[in-house]
């Protein structure tokens, strides 16, 4: 599990903080099968692994489409008609597919923050003109409340609870 440096530089500690989230959201999907990903359980229509698809269309859209690098977020003509496009999982998309694109996302993610400085700007899907170091911010509080959701419905599914996977530390 990523901890988040004490004492680090601005950049690593935001990034350490985005995957620590990142790490916990995926802990959230560990030992369930594919129905038990796509259960619904609360009054919308929100399940563990549309939250995946969900953050990895939303990394693709701040990490790659603001700085004009390439992207594979859900088109917005698709989110314009449909806006929960992004959430949905459809009877012919795998676990193993999804998985996947949130992989790729967060690859594609992390080579935009290795590249860019976080002063560099780039225009957002509504015309804001905005830092690496905002949208770094933003995507924290996006996968961290998005984190919180998966840990209510992880509970909802098979009752299993925490915030983080468990880890020791080696002191000696």
């Amino acid at each position: 599990m990523t901890l988040v440096p004490y004492t680090a530089g601005e950049k690593p500690s935001l990034v350490a903080s985005l995957q620590r989230h990142r790490e916990a959201v995926l802990w959230k999907l560990e030992g369930l099968d594919d129905e038990q990903l796509r259960r619904r359980v609360v009054g919308s229509d929100m399940t563990l692994l549309g939250t995946v698809k969900h953050l990895a269309s939303t990394e693709y859209s701040w990490f790659c489409s603001t700085f004009d690098r390439p992207s594979d977020e859900i088109p917005s003509e698709v989110l314009d008609e449909d806006p929960q496009a992004d959430w949905r999982i459809h009877p012919w998309e795998t676990t193993e597919g999804v998985l996947s694109y949130y992989e790729r996302a967060r690859a594609a993610a992390d080579e935009a923050i290795r590249e860019l400085k976080v002063t560099e700007r780039g225009t957002s899907w509504n015309g804001n003109r905005v830092t690496m170091r905002w949208v770094l911010i933003h995507m924290i509080e996006e996968t961290a409340r998005h984190a919180g959701h998966a840990d209510l419905v992880r509970e909802l599914v098979d009752g299993r609870t925490g915030d983080h996977r468990e880890f020791t530390t080696d002191v000696s």
